[in-house]
């Protein structure tokens, strides 16, 4: 490979160490050596890990950043912008969908100019959903205001962040800026990387905090922030604003050879390979800017002045660079890892080519091919491709297809997926064997269900072949539950373990009709098809499709779905429309590595909650989702447990009838996740029985505002202490230790106060 070496081990004027690690622990690891005043974050792969790598540093003691868990992207956006405005120092991390979810935010922290750094982890953007490397994310940021810099490896990933800052809390700049990597090339791959050896090197290269620049804390100087501006004002503020971006180019240079000289590193705003003589050229990004490089020593070798383009920075863009570099180049295939769909080209595209006409450049021949979506590897092969392509528009002074795609494979019709599971036959899911009247006296449900032996007939809605974790909660938990729904059903899962492991393309385990959308959307997403079912059968649209009366709308989440996605859960329940939310809780975002959700318990361990001396698991309690939707006033709310099969038959079939006569159910069921738990996954039937018998879970249900308890343990004589349950996971043991005895009791007392709370609503309809 076309190692330089000069950018590999720096001969810089500061004393550095090496080290062997990724491009998110090396994002953490100059985040931690900053020692930022707060991160608001929340967990999207494949960036996950620059909150895991902080948070365990954090447990033992490594750095004093006040690390925030926030509800979402969109809440992680709010919390930085706050924290900046009050004036410290803020950093975040996310990726794709995470990034377009904040994306209302971009605007108004660069709009106000207040400087922050956020590493954009690059990943396609859904749909469908693919969590693997490209820049579509990164596309959108193009016009948020925000300057953006490259990293083409874990050593760039490192530098670029201590540069960031630097550039975003420059007096001349003063916008936030964006750390842009590739995820899971750059993200995740091991790299030898140098680093400042001691904190207060990097410390005096980024200075102090400008003293002028104007935040929400200062009492002698209250300001407004974000006011109401109409023109010419608004106007004025943009363009002080687009003076500023352009500024941050030159800003940026001049870091940067300052840098060069403390560290060895030369970061210049374009990276230039042995393109002194070259005729023919590519332009890449990030982590695919490298590979071509050994392609063009190859050229080189055969006699072809070949060269490589990659640029450090992209905002400001860096046109009349470009213009220069490609003045006397024949032709330039450029690649873009993601489309502007529509505009005949990548945004890198459009973008160089508006440089060489701005500049004069009629002759320069241009290529444009979209390549590496969804992950696809880019090869040294691909690159001779991508020289073939600018060397065939070199020799003819034309290109015969100035815009394609490259690596994609043509349809065929022949090939159509054919259906592998037949569809399930109405008679064997409306089998007669459950019976819901209403009493009409009581407005109570009176349900009869048969010994679950009498329903094993019903066929299962979940073919077997998916691919969750053996011991697995999630599928037996929902199978149960479906056990007790009669006839056919629409399901929509939220991202997460139930969905990722049912549903790779082109398979699907899903034998009833299946729809999938993000945590933050599924609510609105069944809503909407709830109201055009019922919208449609009122005109008669469906009356030649033959469909039953007794659809059953059922909407999946867990994975910390209700954290994401509460607020459209709760407006779908103040609309009270016809449909299920059945909230799978493994008390933990256990899809992106085991963070904590807002359902994880005080004191357990997870990936963003570690345990050290410093820190001893999860800060705060866990969310009683069944209360706050309880206080939305639909007609059912339940929890249920595999502890007691019965009891979630019945709950099911009243979950059933409610939702199809008079509105929104929200149930909870409390399943087993032995890889995160850290627990033997022949015991998570046992674990599930001690987390009820604990009345930790208590079993209940809500019907029309009245509480009933549905198994009181204390009274089956089966109550134990909550100690007895965490033992047995190895996410837990902590807490039995003597150091951790003050948690144990705070989360026993927590336990013992909503328990009681609940036995007062039992007893007192009104409550």
């Amino acid at each position: 490979m076309a190692i330089e070496m000069n950018k590999e081990v720096g001969q810089g004027t500061v004393e550095q160490r090496m080290v062997y690690e990724s491009g998110n622990e090396m994002a953490a690891y100059a985040a931690h050596q900053i020692n930022y005043h707060v991160m608001g974050y929340f967990p999207i792969s494949p960036s996950t890990e620059v909150a895991q790598f902080l948070d365990l540093m954090k447990a033992n003691g490594q750095h004093d950043i006040k690390l925030i868990p926030a509800d979402g992207e969109h809440g992680s956006a709010g919390i930085c912008y706050g924290a900046s405005t009050a004036g410290g120092r803020v950093f975040n991390a996310t990726s794709a969908n995470g990034y377009l979810y904040m994306l209302e935010q971009m605007p108004v922290q660069s709009g106000t100019r207040f400087p922050m750094v956020m590493n954009l982890v690059c990943r396609s953007v859904s749909g469908p959903l693919n969590i693997h490397g490209d820049h579509s994310d990164l596309y959108y940021a193009l016009n948020t205001g925000w300057p953006i810099l490259m990293c083409r490896d874990p050593q760039a990933v490192y530098d670029m962040n201590i540069i960031a800052i630097k550039l975003a809390e420059d007096p001349e700049v003063r916008l936030p800026v964006i750390v842009a990597s590739d995820g899971y090339f750059t993200s995740h791959q091991k790299r030898r990387v140098q680093t400042f050896a001691h904190k207060q090197d990097v410390h005096q290269f980024v200075g102090e905090q400008p003293k002028q620049f104007p935040h929400v804390l200062d009492r002698n100087n209250p300001i407004t922030v974000g006011p109401y501006m109409n023109e010419p004002d608004y106007i004025n503020n943009c363009y002080q604003q687009s003076v500023a971006m352009y500024k941050a180019g030159e800003v940026f240079d001049r870091i940067q050879q300052e840098y060069k000289v403390l560290t060895g590193r030369d970061y210049p705003i374009l990276d230039l390979y042995r393109m002194e003589d070259a005729e023919v050229a590519v332009f890449l990004m990030n982590s695919a800017s490298e590979i071509i490089k050994d392609v063009v020593d190859q050229l080189r070798e055969k006699g072809i002045k070949a060269g490589s383009i990659a640029p450090n920075m992209i905002r400001p863009f860096p046109a009349k660079q470009i213009a220069e570099v490609l003045k006397n180049v024949k032709a330039v295939t450029i690649g873009d890892r993601a489309d502007s769909y529509g505009a005949h080209g990548g945004n890198m595209t459009l973008e160089i080519k508006a440089a060489l006409f701005t500049e004069g450049n009629h002759s320069t021949q241009v290529v444009s091919r979209v390549y590496g979506l969804g992950g696809k590897d880019f090869y040294a092969e691909d690159g001779h491709h991508f020289f073939e392509l600018a060397i065939e528009a070199a020799n003819k002074g034309t290109v015969e297809i100035p815009f394609d795609y490259y690596g994609h494979t043509p349809g065929d019709p022949n090939r159509v997926p054919q259906r592998v599971i037949e569809p399930m036959k109405y008679e064997d899911l409306k089998t007669g064997l459950i019976s819901v009247n209403k009493d009409e006296a009581t407005g109570q449900l009176k349900v009869k269900v048969p010994p679950i032996r009498q329903l094993t007939k019903k066929p299962k809605r979940l073919a077997p072949g998916h691919g969750a974790c053996p011991g697995c909660g999630i599928f037996s938990g929902l199978e149960l539950f479906f056990k007790g729904i009669e006839g056919d059903i629409v399901a929509l899962f939220h991202t997460g373990c139930a969905m990722v492991v049912t549903t790779g393309y082109p398979y699907s385990s899903h034998k009833a009709t299946y729809i999938h959308n993000l945590f933050q959307s599924g609510a609105a997403t069944l809503s909407g098809v709830v109201e055009m079912f019922w919208e449609r059968k009122r005109r008669g649209e469906l009356d030649s499709l033959n469909l039953p009366d007794d659809f059953t709308f059922v909407m999946i989440t867990g994975d910390g779905g209700m954290d994401i996605g509460m607020g459209p859960a709760i407006g779908a329940a103040l609309r009270n429309h016809k449909m299920i939310i059945l909230e799978y809780d493994n008390e933990g975002y256990m899809n992106t590595g085991a963070q904590l959700s807002y359902s994880t318990p005080l004191g357990h361990r997870t990936s963003t909650s570690n345990v050290g001396k410093h820190q001893g698991g999860k800060l705060f309690h866990h969310k009683d989702t069944p209360q706050i939707m309880a206080a939305t006033n639909i007609p059912y709310v339940f929890t249920g447990s595999e502890a007691a099969p019965q009891d979630m038959l019945k709950k099911a079939a009243k979950a059933q009838y409610y939702a199809q006569n008079e509105g929104l159910v929200y149930g909870k069921i409390l399943i087993t996740c032995p890889l995160n738990w850290l627990s033997e996954e022949q015991i998570g039937q046992t674990l599930i029985d001690e987390a009820v018998n604990s009345c930790f879970f208590p079993l209940y249900e809500i019907e029309n505002g009245v509480t009933t308890i549905t198994f009181n343990p204390e009274e089956k004589n089966k109550r134990i202490p909550v100690g007895d349950w965490l033992k047995n996971m190895g996410k837990t043991k902590h807490l039995t230790k003597p150091e951790y005895a003050e948690a144990l009791q705070s989360f026993e007392t927590e336990v013992e106060r909503r328990w009681s709370r609940l036995k007062a609503k039992h007893e007192n309809p009104y409550l």
